[in-house]
């Protein structure tokens, strides 16, 4: 039997996206009378039937939106949930929370129970893991609202709410190069994730506007982001490269790592190698040395993105809205 027609199919056939199909379908005002005229005759050519079930079963309001975050202990991850709640609640809606665990079948099998108890909506931060968005994009074209939070893509047309974190990298490896930093480490983290990419361009463009070259060796990866992963990892660098003077972590719990394997050879920080990291951690400023980082607005974004996602639901619109947040960076003992 041949397989019916989807939005996604029109979508492809016409290069627009998913959801400028269903909101021409929907005779949305937001789109115009031409695109409305080309969807529409590709829907009868193509034999297109709307999922009628999935439409009858979604016609009343739940008041829920869904969230799903790959931890609930990250403290940066418990912030953004804080800011959710506030909204959500302010604005009469009740919040249904998962984690995925940083694993891409456990998100897939949140996505379908937060879908199954009807929520109106969801909001996202997606696993480290994920390489596909197709659970994600099977939601958009039921006219599921979708906001993504910190990890961002342009894989569907969804809003994102994320940090500026090149800047903040930026301005990290800036204060490095200011206390007299030149052979730079940086602990990167997943290639898999844009903040990942991002912070590491920003790591490579203050090094460039101070004319520091970009050596290979100094770049780390630390995938996982653990403490012992980066001490054991700073063991090993500084077996080969006897010259750091400052590093420059992907995140918090990677600088804590970083600066326990240089205590641990004897290498004191700050005096001799200065440690920043990035998302200000709730326990960065009780170790000793208080640790240097750039602070991420993680209340106000989870605020952020739940405005956006109700004005979603409560408009029909998926308006496709790219929100940036500003870092701050933040001095303590360990620069």
């Amino acid at each position: 039997m041949k397989a019916q027609v989807t939005i996604k199919d029109l979508a492809r056939e016409l290069n627009i996206s998913p959801s400028t199909v269903s909101r021409a379908l929907k005779d949305h005002p937001d789109i115009s009378p031409e695109t409305k005229r080309v969807v529409k005759a590709l829907a009868v050519s193509m034999n297109y039937q709307p999922n009628l079930m999935a439409q009858g079963l979604r016609k009343s309001k739940s008041n829920t939106i869904g969230v799903i975050v790959p931890e609930f202990i990250h403290f940066f991850f418990s912030t953004v949930i804080a800011g959710i709640e506030d909204v959500a609640h302010g604005r009469g809606y009740n919040v249904m929370m998962t984690r995925s665990a940083e694993e891409y079948d456990r998100e897939v099998e949140n996505v379908h129970a937060l879908w199954n108890s009807r929520v109106d909506g969801l909001l996202v931060s997606f696993s480290k893991n994920t390489a596909s968005f197709d659970h994600f994009r099977q939601m958009v074209e039921n006219g599921l609202p979708i906001v993504f939070f910190d990890r961002s893509t342009d894989e569907l047309d969804c809003s994102n709410v994320v940090v500026d974190d090149h800047d903040g990298a930026f301005k990290a490896v800036e204060l490095l190069i200011a206390k007299g930093c030149k052979r730079i480490v940086h602990l990167a983290g997943p290639k898999s994730l844009l903040i990942s990419r991002e912070r590491y361009r920003g790591y490579v463009d203050g090094l460039t506007k101070h004319n520091i070259g970009i050596d290979e060796a100094l770049i780390i990866s630390c995938p996982e982001g653990e403490y012992e992963e980066s001490r054991q990892k700073i063991h090993e660098l500084i077996k080969i490269v006897d010259d750091i003077d400052g590093i420059f972590a992907n995140h918090d719990m990677a600088a804590l790592g970083a600066i326990a394997g240089l205590q641990e050879n004897g290498i004191k920080v700050p005096d001799q190698v200065k440690v920043i990291g990035f998302s200000d951690w709730q326990f960065s400023h009780l170790v000793k040395p208080q640790l240097s980082t750039v602070a991420q607005p993680g209340f106000e974004m989870g605020k952020e993105a739940a405005r956006l996602l109700i004005d979603e639901i409560e408009s029909g619109i998926m308006l496709g809205v790219q929100k940036e947040l500003k870092t701050n960076l933040i001095e303590r003992e360990s620069t």
